[in-house]
């Protein structure tokens, strides 16, 4: 059988020819085939400054607030073992990406998990946490926008999160990956940007979705003084650092591409124009997305998540993610991931529209 595949956030696009043309230069540079610096090149840090000041108008200090990561999943994965010990709680969202709970429990800590529904947004309702669950938590997840909800969250969101921090001396961990993927003129915000994020809050970021750089494996993570120093060290005993083409690489898309970022921008609004219209005239429930490649489906009664990605598979030959998959708040959701170009899209929506829901 023909498979379309959706199930999978990896872009298809290619990564731009202005990044891939300075990789091949830095590649070609003897000086670049050494050991680099545990927390990044000093240019390539600067860079992320630079572009933080310029989206988000946060000043950061490139020595002591960014720190370059091989991925942002690999900063996600080993903050908890700079800051968790065992025993600890980190308030951790569900539906999320498996990273946050999967990491706390790497350290020995104890994932609280803290339900995305609906009815709130899909954010986080911090009045519900415990009063001696947040005593003994050490840090708190956050993902806005949000995968696999596509969610989106606000400033006056934000601002509750840097309250409740400081009021239970909790790090607040941000994974903002998809700040740039973003629709119908609305501009993601950097939890930094709130007064007093600094204090409690490290922000992940990575370029792999907005430059379609996810084989590269470059990400960066910024924010409060103590938590990039914790996550260095850990990296410093885990790993040799990031190569520097890549850096160079990373420097280069972060400084003089950002007409990439528009187009790719532009092709994830066509595909999800296209595969919401399919959706819908085949009977599904579907919100456009303010944000992130994603789409999240509601699961006609009576079938399971399962049941419908299942049924999606075997008589259209669509792979979708089941919503249960991310926690069990996630059932009775499918997850499908807009990295076809749109013809295939199209035809996606064609087969779905031949299974009776």
């Amino acid at each position: 059988m023909d498979i379309i595949d959706l199930g999978v956030g990896d872009p298809d696009l290619p990564t731009p020819p202005k990044i891939i043309e300075a990789m091949i230069s830095a590649v070609q540079d003897p000086a670049n085939h050494r050991y680099p610096s545990y927390s990044g090149m000093e240019d390539f840090k600067a860079a992320v400054a630079e572009w933080y000041e310029e989206r988000f108008s946060v000043g950061l200090d490139p020595e002591t607030e960014v720190i370059a990561l091989i991925g942002a999943k690999e900063g996600i994965a080993h903050i908890s073992s700079a800051f968790i010990n065992p025993g600890d709680f980190a308030l951790v969202p569900t539906p999320a990406y498996p990273v946050y709970h999967i990491g706390t429990l790497f350290a020995g800590g104890r994932p609280y998990f803290t339900p995305l529904f609906k009815e709130n947004g899909f954010l986080a309702d911090l009045a519900a946490i415990p009063d001696e669950v947040a005593k003994k938590a050490k840090m708190i997840w956050l993902n806005y926008p949000n995968n696999p909800t596509a969610a989106v969250a606000d400033g006056g969101f934000f601002e509750e999160v840097v309250e409740f921090a400081h009021k239970h001396k909790i790090m607040v961990c941000h994974d903002l990956t998809y700040s740039e993927i973003a629709f119908d003129e609305y501009k993601p915000t950097s939890l930094l940007e709130i007064e007093g994020a600094k204090d409690v809050c490290i922000e992940f970021h990575s370029l792999s979705k907005s430059f379609n750089m996810t084989g590269w494996r470059i990400g960066f993570a910024t924010g409060n003084k103590e938590a990039v120093r914790g996550l260095s060290l850990i990296k410093s005993n885990v790993d040799s650092g990031l190569f520097q083409a890549i850096q160079i690489a990373g420097t280069i898309a972060l400084r003089a591409d950002k007409e990439s970022i528009l187009e790719i921008k532009e092709i994830y609004a066509r595909r999800r124009d296209i595969m919401v219209k399919g959706l819908r005239d085949a009977g599904f429930r579907v919100t456009p997305p303010k944000a992130t490649f994603y789409l999240w489906v509601p699961v006609p009664h009576p079938s399971t998540s399962m049941d419908l990605a299942t049924r999606l598979l075997t008589e259209a030959g669509v792979v979708v993610t089941p919503g249960n998959g991310f926690g069990y708040p996630g059932e009775g959701y499918i997850r499908l991931a807009l990295t076809q170009d749109e013809n295939r899209l199209l035809e996606a929506t064609e087969r779905i529209k031949n299974i009776r829901l």
